[in-house]
């Protein structure tokens, strides 16, 4: 069995309506082998 825990603001970030803050987040988080929630409101504003 596979599962994983994904936080809610990573979901909410790469989800954003500001396409281009959602976009900066998700690169930031696809460089992360451990989710950094910190790194990446910072990546995304």
């Amino acid at each position: 069995m596979w599962w994983q825990v994904t936080p809610k603001i990573l979901l909410q970030l790469i989800s954003h309506k500001d396409r281009a803050k959602a976009e900066r987040a998700t690169q930031a988080m696809l460089k992360m082998q451990k989710i950094d929630i910190a790194a990446l409101k910072a990546a995304a504003d």
